[in-house]
């Protein structure tokens, strides 16, 4: 869900910089309340598809999943039956689920990229920088936890240290409030005012 969210959100902010005169047109609520709705439904459809397939496996009586969040690939990993089938079905969808919405990321941010660099006014820039630019920490979040989380699973095979990577990519929308909130000038102040302090020590 979070994928196809902040792929809504690059799209919103490729509009309102890119096609400003049209954004009210285009971004009309009927057209967001949809693609939300969309991206419901797809993480529906999806999640019932895992169910469905997990109907089909045996477990042992007293299994355990060394693992904080009990993800599909950590339940696949503990079925005493074939999970072939389960795991080239996972392995697609997942691609599919990634693959989309972080293409039209990466084309969003193109797009606002190369309009950025036609504007000749730098007060121009920075106000349409400032747009996106805190949604693309966000997203660099988001996807930078997520790379860390399955390089580490893939490297490590200490279930403890793969937890701990997931902890951190799940703690990612804690820090979304006070990333957005620093559009606020009073905090941008404040802020500002604390890491003085930090900065010239007791």
């Amino acid at each position: 869900m979070d994928n196809f969210l902040l792929t809504v959100m690059a799209y919103d902010c490729f509009v309102a910089i890119c096609h400003p005169l049209n954004y009210l047109l285009i971004m009309n609520p009927h057209f967001c309340v949809l693609l939300v709705l969309m991206s419901w439904l797809i993480v529906f459809c999806s999640s019932l598809l895992y169910i469905l397939l997990m109907e089909r496996l045996n477990f042992s009586i007293g299994t355990k999943i060394p693992h904080f969040f009990c993800k599909l690939a950590q339940v696949l990993k503990v079925a005493s039956s074939d999970t072939l089938i389960n795991n080239i079905i996972l392995l697609v969808a997942t691609t599919l689920l990634c693959v989309f919405p972080v293409t039209g990321i990466l084309f969003s941010y193109s797009q606002i990229i190369s309009s950025l660099m036609r504007m000749s006014s730098s007060e121009s820039k920075y106000k349409a920088f400032s747009t996106c630019g805190y949604q693309l920490c966000v997203v660099s979040l988001f996807y930078g936890t997520a790379l860390g989380v399955y390089l580490s699973s893939a490297v490590t095979h200490s279930s403890k240290k793969s937890s701990h990577f997931s902890n951190v990519h799940r703690g990612h929308p804690l820090l979304n409030p006070f990333i957005y909130s620093l559009r606020n000038k009073d905090v941008k102040g404040a802020l500002g005012r604390l890491l003085s302090i930090a900065a010239s020590g007791p």
